[in-house]
């Protein structure tokens, strides 16, 4: 007769008995690690994939810039698959955090001088520098303001004022150095100095503008040209003020091998377009193809 099959009397692969126990125990265990590998693997697989993808190009900008550079950038990626990131502020603001080691691939300063400043310490990339656009300088009201005025030597501007106060920014940043330079040549400054408010950048300026909280300002026509809440007067005279240039560079320290071709889309005909648009003025400084190196 056979034996009666009695549960008990089974054993585990991975529970033998005698001097096979510790082995085979080891052996369940590699097995274990091998199956949670393999169920790891579609994960792992993706996560190479992820790693693959191009790091975005990390651009630091004048804040005057933000509209036009946010349309021209966002064609780039377009066009070529590759994110940006973009930080807006004062130049004089980004130039000192690119001093202090702040993570950027490009810096798009609103005047040469801030530039200068982070090439004399060696911080942006030889040969790259290249000047892409040029500015101009605006009084502007608020667009329901129905005052006239018409800027010239020695022209009323306290009066125009009627008790308010001018807001430019701080002459340490490109937009206030530039607007107390033009209210100097004309013979202005010394009427209306007492009577200003100073913004740390041209954005901020413009707001205090287009919410009707102060009744004149100075700020690039670019800005003006982005907010429909606010009317320029007059464009400051071309030979009061410094010539209004914006100069771009890929950052010494940057591995970003697509921070250059970035340069050269922002320079080439399409990207200068936009910019038009948003009030720039192009550069005198021919324009090169895209497709070149």
């Amino acid at each position: 007769m056979h034996a009666m099959f009695n549960p008990m009397r089974t054993r585990s692969v991975c529970s033998p008995p005698g001097g096979r126990l510790r082995l085979q125990g080891v052996l369940c265990k590699q097995l274990r690690i091998v199956a949670l590998m393999l169920g790891l693997m579609p994960v792992l697989s993706y996560s190479g994939l992820a790693a693959a993808e191009p790091a975005p190009v990390r651009v630091f900008a004048a804040a005057s810039l933000k509209d036009a550079l946010d349309e021209a950038t966002a064609a780039w990626t377009a066009d070529s698959g590759i994110q940006t990131l973009n930080t807006y502020a004062a130049s004089s603001t980004l130039a000192r955090q690119i001093e202090q080691g702040a993570p950027a691939d490009v810096f798009f300063s609103a005047n040469q001088q801030w530039m200068d400043y982070v090439g004399e310490r060696g911080l942006i990339g030889p040969d790259s520098r290249r000047d892409l656009l040029r500015n101009q300088l605006v009084l502007v009201a608020p667009s329901v303001s129905a005052l006239q005025l018409r800027i010239a030597p020695g022209f009323d501007l306290r009066g125009a004022l009627g008790g308010g106060r001018l807001v430019l920014c701080n002459p340490a940043v490109p937009a206030g150095s530039y607007g107390r330079q033009a209210l100097q040549s004309l013979a202005v400054w010394d009427a209306v100095q007492t009577h200003t408010v100073l913004a740390e950048n041209v954005r901020a300026a413009l707001r205090l503008v287009s919410r009707g909280e102060m009744p004149l300002g100075i700020v690039y026509a670019s800005d003006a040209v982005a907010d429909p809440q606010v009317r320029v007067l007059d464009v400051f005279p071309q030979d009061s003020h410094e010539p209004i240039v914006y100069p771009a560079a890929v950052i010494a320290k940057s591995d970003n091998a697509q921070a250059a071709a970035l340069l050269r889309f922002l320079e080439a005909d399409a990207a200068q377009k936009i910019f038009m648009r948003w009030g720039f003025v192009a550069t005198e400084a021919p324009r090169p193809a895209l497709s070149e190196p």
